[in-house]
């Protein structure tokens, strides 16, 4: 059975997707309403908020505020700073102010951040980010029946939650938790317990996707008894398209610079071992050591940007999804226009994307 079916409702022969709108990573508070409306406006189905220059949760009441169809996840949130009971209050807000729409995302960032940026604790990610999902499967219960809150891991305990703090049964109990991987034990253990993966943009090619990603979601499916018909998979690629030739190429450019930063970063070499690429990921470690970032670009050739972003005009962009995702996956992140002055362009794109 193609895995497609394996893991998304849609069949594989309509290759028919639901598309999510991207959110750059500087867009705050004061543009983020806006923005989800336009994506609404413009038939998207989803908008994956950030977690990263701006708080996560923040973008998404305001994203789900402005909209009334549009459904919001956290893109990802990133988990170990915060308690899972206050991510889980905030979640359950979310889940009942927006009627359903929320879809809570949840990842590990890297070592560094976490310790030296957030001040937080960094264990075995693997256990750790397991036992954040379990605990909030386990709060979201308690909340809606009302039973006993009784969770104790290595890494989390929830023991205690007074009726006067539990804020009670909603409408749309089920909140999707999904997460982010790239490493073997990380995608095994998302298939056992989440509801769904989000790819990185550098664990996005097709060709890392059927061989090393899905094999291991459903190792982990596999090992939970779980069917998978319901797990959801949100390929989120790095995207070089536009009105015209001009347009493409430049975002193919910028591109090739945010693969270059993000390949500086060993935790994201794994799609380059795939290629017998490695050594170019220890190229760009070098060069961000000495602070030589204008010259990292120079490493990624056309030859390997191509594996890891489709590209093509408004016009030719949903052959080019089709043809690399159709089969992979029913759920996929395509970009918005920096300008609205393209919004007509891309949104016919989204509308064939959909059909």
């Amino acid at each position: 059975m193609p895995l497609r079916k394996v893991l998304c409702h849609a069949e594989v022969n309509s290759a028919m997707f639901q598309v999510f709108a991207a959110t750059p990573e500087r867009m705050g508070p004061d543009e983020i309403g806006n923005y989800a409306a336009r994506a609404e406006s413009m038939g998207f189905d989803g908008l994956q908020v950030p977690d990263a220059i701006h708080d996560g949760l923040l973008l998404s009441a305001m994203a789900l505020a402005a909209t009334r169809e549009l459904i919001v996840g956290t893109g990802v949130l990133v988990a170990f700073p915060r308690s899972p009971m206050t991510v889980a209050v905030a979640s359950w807000d979310l889940q009942r102010m927006s009627g359903g729409r929320f879809e809570l995302g949840v990842g590990t960032q890297i070592r560094q951040n976490i310790e030296d940026r957030y001040s937080a604790r960094w264990g075995s990610p693997v256990p750790q980010l397991r036992e954040y999902i379990q605990s909030l499967q386990a709060i979201f219960h308690s909340f809606q029946t009302g039973d006993k809150l009784n969770f104790t891991g290595e890494h989390y305990r929830f023991t205690r939650l007074q009726p006067f703090f539990n804020p009670g049964p909603i409408d749309h109990p089920n909140i999707p938790i999904l997460a982010g991987a790239i490493g073997p034990a990380m995608t095994r253990m998302v298939g056992r317990v989440a509801d769904g993966m989000i790819t990185h943009p550098t664990n996005s090619p097709p060709r890392y996707i059927r061989e090393i990603c899905l094999p291991r979601v459903r190792a982990g499916l596999e090992s939970a008894g779980r069917e998978g018909k319901d797990f959801r998979l949100i390929v989120g690629p790095l995207t070089a398209t536009g009105r015209d030739e001009q347009s493409v190429m430049q975002e193919w450019e910028r591109m090739r610079s945010l693969l270059a930063f993000l390949y500086s970063t060993p935790a994201y070499w794994p799609s380059l071992e795939l290629f017998g690429w490695k050594d170019k990921g220890r190229e760009l470690q070098e060069m961000a050591r000495a602070g030589h970032w204008d010259k990292m670009t120079a490493i990624l050739n056309d030859s390997m940007l191509e594996q890891f972003v489709p590209r093509g005009t408004y016009d030719e962009i949903d052959t080019v999804y089709r043809d690399r995702y159709g089969e992979l996956s029913a759920r996929i992140t395509f970009p918005m226009p920096a300008d609205p002055v393209n919004d007509d362009y891309a949104a016919e794109a989204v509308a064939r994307l959909k059909s």
